[in-house]
């Protein structure tokens, strides 16, 4: 490249240069208010589209969701309270039974035989008693005699008495009315104290046992109404609550409470697992909002509401709380429009537009 071209070249570089550096400043003067040209538009922050919410008295109750297991009101592993051969069942697996009837029988039969011995020995004995007795009151005895005779069946009747226990003890009774379960052994088999025969359950009614956090503790108490569900039915149940333990689990930080149901329908098993629900406090006329609209700050809480076509941000006072409803004890006042999304984008005199008012 000789010389001349390289001035060319150069000259050509500077006004590039001039003209990307000048030509912003010279533009509005190349178009006055009279002529065609492009439109200057003035800048300004832009306003942001939320939905927000018109807010009303309503009824607000703070409700707290746990889970439990359904338990039997009575239950006992059945077993005999001395050993020997099983000789007899009397009742059939799964059925109902009452209090106090024979549902099984271990042999006897030396037991029976020893009783009737002491009762042979007895009626001998007070055949005995009746001749002293006769005798005593003729001077033709002495006292001692009669008393020695005496003595005598008072020691038969009660050899009778132990007996009579023993016996008992090879009948295996219904302690309560209930539904026996699934027998874990057959006629014949030998038993002895540890061995379980069969369980027996009493299912009516039912208890519920669930636990609730330690800050509910001094709100429910025996009497306390509660709402139970179970998968397979569509309507929840009502149970009452009987039991609340005395002591907090240290481990949990959760209290036990037991709830008693009055069971008619013998598909509500025990052992199944439900989802109760309970309504601790109520306010009628709360003015409520959702949860996501409060912000929590060092100083205090606050939301913002819809005023003017902004945003205004409003220290409140928070009261009952629930899942999803926090209530505004001061602060706000019904008929005030609350934004409810855009909450972290906001800031307090920005232009709003308002897509959903509910």
């Amino acid at each position: 490249m000789n010389n001349k071209n390289k001035v060319y070249f150069y000259l050509l570089l500077v006004l590039i240069v001039a003209l990307i550096v000048f030509f912003p400043k010279i533009k509005p003067l190349l178009w006055n208010g009279d002529s065609e040209g492009p439109e200057v538009l003035p800048s300004g922050p832009r306003a942001l589209n939320v939905n927000a919410l018109v807010i009303k008295p309503e009824r607000l109750v703070e409700q707290i969701n746990s889970s439990g297991t359904l338990i039997p009101e009575e239950e006992v592993d059945l077993a005999f309270e001395t050993s020997g051969k099983l000789v007899n069942f009397n009742f059939v697996e799964g059925t109902r039974v009452n209090r106090g009837q024979l549902l099984a029988k271990i042999n006897d039969r030396p037991l029976q035989a020893q009783l009737l011995k002491l009762q042979a020995q007895k009626k001998l004995a007070e055949e005995r008693e009746f001749r002293q007795r006769t005798l005593l009151s003729r001077d033709a005895i002495s006292q001692e005699s009669y008393d020695q005779i005496a003595t005598e069946i008072q020691t038969i009747e009660a050899d009778i008495m132990l007996v009579e226990a023993r016996i008992a003890e090879t009948e295996l009774r219904a302690p309560f009315d209930g539904v026996i379960g699934l027998r874990y052994v057959s006629e014949g088999a030998f038993v002895n104290v540890s061995t379980q025969i069969a369980r027996l359950i009493q299912i009516n009614p039912l208890k519920i046992e669930f636990s609730v956090p330690e800050r509910y503790s001094g709100e429910i108490n025996p009497g306390f109404p509660i709402r139970f569900s179970l998968e397979g039915f569509p309507e929840p149940f009502e149970a009452i609550v009987y039991a609340v333990d005395p002591k907090v689990n240290i481990r949990t930080r959760n209290i036990v409470v037991r709830a008693r149901y009055d069971n008619p329908d013998p598909r509500v098993k025990p052992g199944r697992f439900v989802s109760i629900e309970l309504e601790l406090s109520e306010v009628n006329d709360a003015l409520s909002i959702p949860s996501e609209a409060l912000i929590p700050e060092m100083d205090g809480d606050k939301v913002f509401v819809y005023r003017s076509g902004q945003a205004e941000s409003v220290e409140v006072q928070t009261g009952l709380r629930t899942e999803d409803q926090i209530q505004i004890t001061s602060g706000l006042q019904p008929g005030d429009t609350l934004v409810t999304t855009g909450i972290l984008q906001l800031r307090h005199g920005m232009p709003l537009t308002i897509d959903n008012l509910l």
